[in-house]
């Protein structure tokens, strides 16, 4: 079997030969044995163990619970790894949405490319959000809702960042034709928004990935009263547009009973 020493193990690993000393101190990594000359030996499992603790790190776990989780029982490395290996390709996917998302801000700023203004904020969005969200969904409707966000999920992973960016200024067309209604004071009952409406719940509709049923479209207006980042977000293209929208949407639904 080849063992390292400290000084080996931490040339190898990039760390330093006081971390090394540390984390034997408080038990994390032993070595495998001490030689007779008093030096620490460290051999594979160390070496898969010390792996282990360093990716833990990086995922901004503290060293007491990264012990905790080395030796819970039944603790299995390999699936620990996948997770990982899961957990760090979601971040590098999104990181890398970012870094496309700042290419093109600096290409628009230079005056190189056009960038629609929805695209300033593609890929932005954490994934913590997105998980803030969907528990919001979740409490308000119940575990029934799971599948509708999974389907919506898979729709929007689905697409290119060309589709994205096509799909949101539909979108942002679509609202902006609705708050110009409430711009000229047409009232949200009015019968001439429903074009604009029934666009939107086509745009519903392919976000969801399946014909928005009229009563589960009227119920989403409920969510966008309810929850405070889509009033901020309708508030911020039109004072009064969250309520507006709203009640447009629940009146064209109603006809169409």
């Amino acid at each position: 079997m080849k063992t390292y020493t400290v000084n080996q193990l931490a040339r190898l690993a990039g760390v330093s030969v006081r971390t090394l000393h540390h984390y034997d101190e408080i038990g994390i990594l032993r070595p495998a044995f001490t030689g007779e000359n008093r030096y620490r030996y460290y051999g594979e499992d160390e070496l898969l163990r010390l792996q282990q603790i360093l990716i833990h790190r990086e995922l901004d776990i503290p060293l007491a619970e990264i012990g905790a989780i080395l030796d819970a029982p039944g603790f299995d490395r390999l699936s620990s790894l996948q997770q990982q290996r899961e957990r760090l390709e979601e971040q590098a996917k999104r990181y890398a949405g970012m870094v496309r998302t700042i290419d093109r801000t600096i290409a628009r700023l230079k005056g190189e490319k056009k960038m629609s203004d929805a695209d300033l904020y593609s890929g932005i969005v954490s994934p913590e959000k997105q998980a803030e969200y969907e528990a919001w969904l979740r409490k308000k409707y119940g575990p029934g809702i799971d599948d509708h966000i999974a389907v919506s999920r898979r729709k929007l992973d689905a697409l290119s960042d060309a589709e994205r960016s096509e799909l949101m200024d539909e979108l942002k067309q679509i609202e902006n034709d609705l708050a110009e209604g409430l711009r000229k004071g047409i009232p949200p009952q009015s019968t001439s928004l429903d074009p604009a409406i029934a666009r939107h719940r086509d745009w519903v509709s392919a976000m969801w990935n399946q014909p928005a049923p009229i009563e589960a479209y009227a119920g989403l207006a409920d969510t966008y009263l309810a929850h405070p980042d889509f009033v901020a977000r309708y508030e911020s293209i039109e004072k009064g547009f969250a309520e507006y929208l709203a009640t447009a949407m629940k009146s064209w639904a109603r006809r169409q009973g």
